[in-house]
Order: structure tokens, then sequence, then C-alpha cells
């Protein structure tokens, strides 16, 4: 096996062993889905989400937390830890460089949300009947490009933070803020006009993932922002990263 498949598995066993990681970062998602279906008055289509169900229409948003509890909250914290305690710094004097734990993390982290995300999906369609995404392309390509944006943000947080401490800190204003805008907190249909209408455009843009889930395609402007900001933060923090 190469030195980057070995660290791959290391990474993955220590993500499976931490318990908060595991669960937060995988399960959470969808016991939050299937708990707010248990709720009969949910499963009854509303007028206000034009006919669809709540389960139906929320299902975007518990994707939003899919990706963002991972790309926003472990990602970061794990790689500052990793240099605030020299590890990095002395795998440097070591044939294995850390950029390639800093691919494995990446590897690990976002078969992670992937799988967080089908977990949502097959557990809403199963249990519910929460319809398959509709516009099965165009889900595809919000959903790339959108958790692309939100890892790139997650390195980006993991490049400035001097300290495991502060990237859990600055992580936390972003997924607040992630979730927020996303719907999670408070249903979108329920968000002043002009904050819905800004979640749009958020990481990793709730409101492509449920025009394509609809059958509807993505808009354009939106993806291309979710591009954009993964090439923009990606590229600052390649730059800025500091391996001590």
């Amino acid at each position: 096996m190469s030195a980057l498949g070995k660290l791959i598995q290391i990474e993955a066993r220590l993500f499976v062993r931490d318990p908060m990681t595991f669960v937060v970062g995988l399960l959470l998602p969808t016991v939050v889905l299937l708990g707010l279906g248990a709720v009969p008055m949910l499963r009854e289509p509303a007028e206000d989400m034009g006919g669809q169900r709540f389960i139906d229409y929320f299902a975007p948003s518990v994707i939003v937390m899919a990706v963002g509890v991972i790309g926003l909250t472990n990602l970061p914290a794990v790689l500052a830890a990793y240099r605030e305690q020299g590890v990095l710094r002395r795998m440097r004097t070591t044939p294995v460089h850390p950029m390639k734990l800093l691919v494995a993390q990446l590897v690990v982290n976002l078969g992670a949300s992937l799988l967080s995300a089908a977990l949502v999906v097959a557990a809403g369609n199963l249990v519910y009947g929460v319809p398959l995404p509709k516009h099965a392309w165009g889900f595809a390509i919000a959903f790339v490009l959108g958790i692309t944006a939100v890892f790139a943000l997650g390195m980006l947080v993991a490049a400035l933070a001097p300290t495991a401490r502060a990237a859990s800190g600055l992580s936390t204003v972003l997924f607040m803020l992630a979730m927020f805008f996303g719907g999670v907190y408070l249903p979108r249909f329920m968000l002043p006009d002009a904050i819905a209408r800004a979640g749009d455009f958020v990481p990793p843009g709730v409101q492509s993932l449920l025009d394509a889930w609809t059958g509807t395609a993505p808009a354009v402007v939106p993806l291309a922002v979710m591009a954009a900001t993964a090439v923009a933060a990606g590229a600052v923090a390649a730059r800025i990263f500091k391996w001590e």
C-alpha cells in the first residue's frame, strides 16, 4: 500500500473512533430528518410550501447540515490541531511529506460528507417517501460545487487559525452562518426575502439543491458563485497555509 493510502486508512480509523465526530458528523443530519418526519403534521402538504410536505422541503437544508458539520467544523479543527501539536512539522523531516496528510484528511472528510448526505437521502426516501432528486445532473453539479466551496472555506480557516481553539471559534461562526442561511435553524420560507435570497449564494447553496431536488435546473449565477468561492478560498488557503 502506498504512503498516501496508508495515511487515508489511518485517518479514517481515527475519524470512526471519535464518537463525537462519528455521531455528529455522520448520523446527526439523518436523525434530525427522521425526527422531524415523525411529526405527522410535517408529513402533510402545506400551501405556504407550494403544496410540498415540510419534510420534503426541508431535506436540502439537512444536506447543508451534513456538509457543513464536517467541512466547517471537523476538518479545520483537526488540521489546526495537527499543526499546533507539531505533527505537520515532524512529518516534514520524514519521506512522507505533510501534504499527503492534508490530502488524506480531505479524502476522509469528503467521503464522510458524501456518506452523510447519502444517508439523509436514503433514509428520507425509505422511511417517509421523500422523493429522490428529480434533476439528477443538476443536483450532482450543485452538490459538488457546494461541497467544494465549503471545504475550501474549511481549509482557509485551518490556514488562518494559529491554534485548534481559534480554528474551532472561527469555524463555529461560519457553520452557524451557513446553517442560518441554509434554512436549518429556521425554514427558508419563514425568513425575510432578502435573507432567503442571500442564502442562495452562501455555500453550499441550498436553493440550487432544492431546485434540482424538485426537478428544476439550478440557476447559473449561484453555481458560479460556489465555483468562484471554491477557487478563491482554496487558492488563498494554499498560499498562506503554514506547516508550523
